[in-house]
């Protein structure tokens, strides 16, 4: 993968966003690597400020996303690069805010998350499909972590 889409350098601002700091420049799979990367990130957030700080941060990242999912799309006329992962920290991050700060239930999280952002059922697809820009970079991981979310508040019944 090129570090340099169109004019776009890893340190432009938007690029460092987009990529989650580089972190969907690495090679194989950055969409598992972006999810990867936000759950460190997600516990931290919980053990600081619980549910209310996550969801707050998850917030700011879908609107941080959006604006720089939008600059790239423009810069490298790519509809969702694979290298932009914003998308998945923001969806990865609202999952987690349904689970407990338990090792075995952010596994969980980022399954369930990573099932639905790659199998993609309706709307997801749709919304991949049909939304363009920015906003469509972002909203297909938004209802994928929906559908996580559901997972993760059934999985908390049983848990129990």
């Amino acid at each position: 993968m090129s570090y340099r889409r169109n004019g776009i350098t890893p340190l432009h601002p938007a690029a460092l966003a987009a990529t989650w700091f580089g972190t969907g420049l690495l090679p194989k799979a950055p969409g598992t690597w972006g999810s990867a990367a936000a759950l460190p990130f997600a516990w931290g957030l919980m053990t600081l400020g619980g549910r209310p700080l996550l969801l707050a941060a998850t917030l700011v990242c879908f609107l941080v996303g959006w604006w720089a999912s939008a600059i790239y799309v423009a810069r490298t006329n790519a509809a969702d690069p694979g290298e932009v992962v914003i998308d998945e920290v923001a969806g990865q991050w609202l999952v987690l805010s349904m689970a407990p700060l338990d090792p075995v239930a952010y596994l969980a999280g980022f399954a369930l998350f990573r099932l639905f952002d790659v199998w993609k059922p309706w709307p997801i697809g749709w919304a991949d499909d049909s939304i363009g820009g920015g906003l469509g970079v972002m909203v297909d991981d938004i209802l994928a972590a929906g559908y996580g979310l559901v997972g993760m508040i059934l999985l908390g019944l049983v848990w129990r």
